[in-house]
């Protein structure tokens, strides 16, 4: 399989119209277009009934204690782990391209609602969910695809993993609501083939043009 997109190169940085913050001068961040990327796929294995699209960022910092603190920098040396940004199943076999701001167009305070989502697909909820969930006016369920908004003082730029999975099933087996984890449960033994594509992000302007 082989995975494109027009929003951005492979390895490249994503636009700021594809992020959920953008740099501020004066505040740090500010939130930016929130669009998801466009995507295709080809190349697809024989046999293949639906797709499934997880975004995951794996340089999210294990420990929060320096995020986005003034005067602290989140040092490169902190362990990290995955933070799910997209999380879309049951796509049918006949889709082969997802449009630019087809699934999310703008920032949704307390999130966008699922797991229903056009053309009978569904979205899970990603780690937006988790990371707001104690802030009084944002927190909520977010379904669907919710872009890049890294630490403003981490050391490192972040990569965001876009992958689609071709699986011979019509339907995830999963019901209600679902995670990224939960879907990679679900889908073991059930992936006939998948491609990856990786953009960049950062808001510490100082890894801007790393």
């Amino acid at each position: 399989m082989k995975l494109t997109s027009t929003s951005f190169a492979d390895q490249q940085f994503i636009p700021e119209r594809n992020a959920f913050g953008k740099i501020d001068p004066d505040t740090h961040v500010a939130l930016a277009g929130n669009k998801n990327p466009q995507l295709a796929w080809s190349s697809v294995p024989e046999g293949t009934r639906s797709f499934v699209v997880i975004c995951h960022d794996p340089d999210v910092p294990s420990q929060g204690d320096d995020v986005n603190q003034e005067g602290r920098e989140v040092p490169a040396s902190l362990p990290r782990v995955d933070f799910f940004h997209w999380v879309l199943v049951d796509l049918p076999a006949s889709t082969l391209e997802i449009a630019e701001g087809a699934y999310s167009d703008g920032i949704t305070p307390r999130g966008k609602g699922g797991p229903l989502a056009q053309n009978d697909t569904r979205q899970g909820v990603n780690d937006y969910t988790g990371w707001f969930s104690a802030d009084r006016d944002m927190s909520g369920d977010y379904f669907g695809y919710d872009g890049p908004c890294p630490p403003w003082n981490d050391a490192i730029v972040h990569h965001y993993i876009f992958t689609v999975y071709a699986l011979d099933i019509d339907r995830i087996p999963l019901e209600g609501r679902f995670t990224g984890p939960d879907v990679l449960k679900a889908i073991e033994g059930h992936i006939l083939g998948q491609a990856a594509i990786t953009g960049k992000y950062t808001l510490n302007p100082a890894l801007k043009t790393a």
